[in-house]
């Protein structure tokens, strides 16, 4: 019983994945051509073929289709941390997880024409640069608690507070200058190289801020 009784809420949950990420790819297709703000909901539900509330069950804002990663994007971090090797210490922890990110060519971390479109759609949206500014303050906060957790320190600690937003800060400038080395040469060897180059810099100055702590 308790088998026959897993198999359709298997397929009950791949049928709901399925259909989310249709509605994300009909939103971005949509998005690129015409631009973030010029895309209705309706629109989007027609090219899905899903009815209006579907969408909204699956996207409470538009700007979540846009994003749809960023719930991916939090785990991994939040994970990485709670998988940390105690030998490591969770910066570096982080570091070394970006260079992974990498090597897997995971998708919120690829230099393309593709992944230059989407940077372009949101720099023309203040709606979807207002969200970007958004969702960074609230994975700081989560990386922040993420960190203290897994130093074993208390989860409002300043000094995890301080790291997570450095860290951040740091990964921003990275992400934003591969970009701008992929727009100019459009070598994605060369756009990884930077974001690392910029990771591994911007990591070396948060450790040395923190020294002396659980996180460094």
């Amino acid at each position: 019983m308790e088998t026959a009784d897993a198999a359709p809420l298997d397929r009950r949950a791949r049928k709901r994945l399925a259909t989310r990420r249709a509605i994300s790819l009909a939103a971005d297709r949509l998005f690129f051509e015409k631009g973030f703000e010029n895309v209705t909901v309706d629109e989007i539900a027609a090219a899905a073929d899903v009815g209006r509330m579907t969408v909204f069950n699956h996207f409470p804002r538009k700007e979540d289709m846009f994003f749809d990663r960023d719930k991916e994007a939090r785990e991994t971090l939040r994970e990485a941390l709670r998988q940390r090797d105690p030998e490591v210490s969770p910066i570096e922890t982080l570091r070394l997880l970006a260079h992974q990110l990498v090597r897997q060519q995971t998708p919120y971390l690829l230099f393309s024409t593709v992944s230059e479109v989407f940077f372009e759609t949101v720099e023309n949206s203040e709606t979807l640069k207002a969200r970007a500014r958004a969702i960074r303050d609230e994975i700081a906060g989560e990386l922040a608690v993420a960190l203290a957790e897994s130093a074993g320190q208390d989860a409002d600690d300043p000094k995890a507070k301080l790291a997570a937003a450095m860290l951040l800060a740091s990964w921003s400038v990275a992400f934003i200058e591969a970009h701008r080395s992929f727009r100019q040469g459009r070598d994605a060897e060369k756009a990884k190289s930077v974001f690392l180059a910029l990771v591994d810099r911007g990591s070396l100055g948060v450790k040395a801020a923190m020294a002396g702590t659980a996180y460094a």
